[in-house]
């Protein structure tokens, strides 16, 4: 039997800080526990039911990445083994298992790192490419097409809007925002990573097309400040990856994320306001398995579900 999805976690005796759209996340003294719900959202909007182990699917595959690019990037977490966290949360092992990780108290910069290395002509980022042959203010070739590689990633800033959507910024922008040095060591560890990971995906053969990070600052003893990888990492949630078997340049690919979700939003004409549909167990089957093949694809094995 499939195990039920997790919409919502109940840890009585836990501070709740933050429901997000996926991630509830919680102040446990020292650390913060972050526990990646089963919801799923699409065009922002939150469906009312989940996709079964999505939460385990994405901290493993975070987990996976974060120890891979150990000697590459200093990261956020503390302990993924709910047996080991602090009292009381091991008596919430039903809710926590597979799908938390008590992680740094980091103060989470604003400036979020998106890198590109295909065209993907859809999105704000795309329209400006199409009116000013830029992105982010970065001057690209003309003429590019749907899922072209281009010749070197790109690091275009992000910020969140008020209503949670992504905003790009021009490198401008981002540097007023966090300083000049900060951002240079941000973009850098961006790019580095996302040069090692893609690597990574090739020998699987996968392609990340593009990719967010999130990093985070933490200051001991009046020293320097650490830059930390924080949140996910390399997700579907927060990635594009597709099949280099079925890649060809020129049209929209294929990818392993919620794209059977979109489709049929897409295809019953749903407004992209909420309240949303219900999604049938067809379209919950297909997206779960989208995300498992992923991970079984990236990391070369089954993941430990409730299934």
């Amino acid at each position: 039997m499939e195990s039920e999805a997790l919409l919502y976690t109940n840890l009585p005796g836990v501070r709740l800080l933050n429901r997000g759209k996926i991630r509830d996340i919680y102040d446990v003294g020292e650390h913060l526990l972050i526990v990646a719900s089963d919801r799923i959202s699409a065009f922002d909007v939150v469906m009312p039911n989940g996709i079964p182990d999505k939460g385990k699917i994405l901290t493993a595959l975070s987990l996976f990445w974060f120890d891979l690019l150990r000697d590459v990037t200093t990261n956020h977490v503390i302990e993924a083994d709910v047996t080991c966290f602090p009292e009381p949360l091991p008596q919430y092992a039903d809710q926590l298992a597979g799908r938390s990780m008590l992680v740094v108290k980091a103060h989470v910069l604003p400036v979020e790192c998106l890198v590109r290395g295909y065209v993907v002509l859809s999105g704000a980022g795309w329209q400006e490419y199409h009116e000013r042959g830029t992105i982010s203010g970065i001057a690209l070739p003309a003429n590019l097409v749907e899922a072209q590689q281009l010749a070197e990633p790109i690091f275009t800033p992000t910020t969140k809007a008020q209503t949670g959507h992504d905003e790009n910024i021009t490198l401008s922008q981002a540097t007023e925002m966090i300083g000049e040095a900060l951002l240079h060591e941000i973009r850098g560890r961006t790019l580095t990573i996302y040069r090692r990971t893609s690597d990574h995906a090739r020998e699987r053969g996968m392609i990340i097309a593009d990719t967010k990070f999130e990093f985070g600052t933490r200051t001991r003893g009046g020293g320097p400040a650490d830059v930390l990888l924080i949140d996910e990492v390399l997700t579907p949630d927060s990635s594009r990856f597709w099949d280099m078997a079925a890649y060809q340049p020129g049209r929209v690919q294929d990818s392993f994320d919620k794209q059977p979700l979109r489709d049929y939003l897409r295809a019953i004409g749903w407004n992209r306001e909420p309240p949303a549909p219900e999604l049938p167990p067809a379209v919950v089957a297909q997206t779960r398995e989208k995300y498992l093949e992923a991970y079984r694809r990236l990391v070369r094995k089954e993941l430990a579900t409730g299934s």
